[in-house]
């Protein structure tokens, strides 16, 4: 296998080169934390064995949320999360998607076109789900943004997982009135409806925050829509992309010769293998470094935080067994190579002593 940060130290400079004009901070600071993970000359960490006393010393992962091999866990803490938010009831993963001619405005202005992004497609989600004749309440949903398609193209998206339903509050004093209202298998809005809707928000959007293009923006946009059973194993995979990067080290095949190979797959799901330079390659990946603390997974409706009080309220609604409080899984413990013990840490970012230069 090889390793990324073996890849930017070799290719960086080409990378200068080439791009270095298009690389923002945070690109820079990516490819800073993923050049030193868990690599001789960078911060050590000192580990003692419990049993033994034995001691050894490991190099620090970077922790950026790009880098393939750092925040394994983080991604299995949402997805165990957003499980326990689950409810008995069909889901369907619902994908905006905005046309090319806007690619070029989205990577000029990301902060705003993604966060803008994720708010149009929620608010076309939720408008649908007051209006329509058979729910007329408040749904929730699970939004993830990805900026790549399977080619690791720039192609800036967003994925929803909705659920088939929605809180209904009923107007009447003697109750509470509120009633879980049920869509029809196997359907939740109709596509073409949802992508005008989700065009005109957006417009309505660009305008409020003073976004323009001088490209014709096209009338027909698409929006898919479909069923994905009881939601986990959308969860999953989704989950995978949230803090890992796009490209796992298992899929770099080689870097030799200044090209990098790599494989990917095209949209049917059929493996590909690609060959670039260094320099592109580590383009390529850069490109969907997101700006620092942008938040590219959000809850909305009755699956946001702050509506604890009424998905509790759904669930006693349909009957389901109430979870305990949700507490992260502890972290896997780290063996001593000696005695199998679990080690402990003793010290972190300890510095290596080099040799004084002569």
């Amino acid at each position: 296998m090889v390793l990324l940060s073996s890849v930017v130290e070799r290719h960086q400079d080409a990378l200068e080169r080439a791009h270095g004009h298009q690389l923002l901070p945070s690109h820079r600071q990516a490819l800073q934390a993923m050049r030193r993970c868990r690599r001789q000359g960078s911060d050590l960490m000192v580990l003692q064995c419990s049993d033994c006393l034995s001691s050894v010393k490991i190099p620090h992962s970077c922790g950026h949320r790009s880098c393939p091999h750092c925040q394994h866990h983080e991604s299995q803490r949402w997805i165990e999360r957003q499980q326990a938010k689950l409810l008995p009831v069909e889901y369907f993963l619902v994908t905006f998607t905005v046309p090319a001619e806007l690619r070029p405005l989205f990577w000029i202005r990301q902060r705003t076109t993604y966060d803008l992004l994720l708010k149009t497609a929620w608010q076309t989600i939720d408008s649908f789900a007051r209006r329509d004749p058979r729910l007329k309440g408040i749904t929730g949903a699970h939004a993830i943004l990805h900026t790549h398609s399977r080619r690791l193209d720039y192609h800036p998206h967003v994925h929803l997982i909705v659920p088939a339903g929605a809180i209904h509050q009923q107007r009447r004093r003697q109750a509470d009135g509120k009633q879980w209202r049920w869509k029809a298998r196997g359907y939740l809005f109709p596509v073409a409806n949802l992508a005008k809707v989700f065009r005109a928000k957006w417009l309505e959007g660009m305008r409020r925050v003073g976004l323009s293009v001088n490209a014709p923006i096209p009338r027909d946009w698409v929006v898919h829509c479909k069923s994905i059973g009881q939601g986990e194993k959308a969860l999953v995979y989704l989950g995978r992309y949230l803090y890992r990067g796009v490209l796992s080290e298992k899929n770099i095949l080689s870097d030799r010769d200044g090209m990098v190979m790599f494989r990917t797959q095209d949209n049917t799901g059929k493996e590909m293998i690609q060959s670039v330079t260094g320099a592109e390659f580590l383009w390529m990946l850069l490109r969907h470094v997101l700006p620092k603390r942008f938040r590219r997974a959000r809850d909305y409706g009755l699956l946001h935080a702050n509506r604890k009080g009424l998905l509790q309220a759904v669930q006693l609604l349909l009957r389901v067994v109430l979870p305990e409080p949700w507490q992260p899984e502890p972290k896997p413990p780290i063996r001593c190579p000696q005695c199998g013990g679990v080690m402990e840490i003793a010290a972190v970012r300890v510095r290596l002593l080099r040799p004084p230069l002569r």
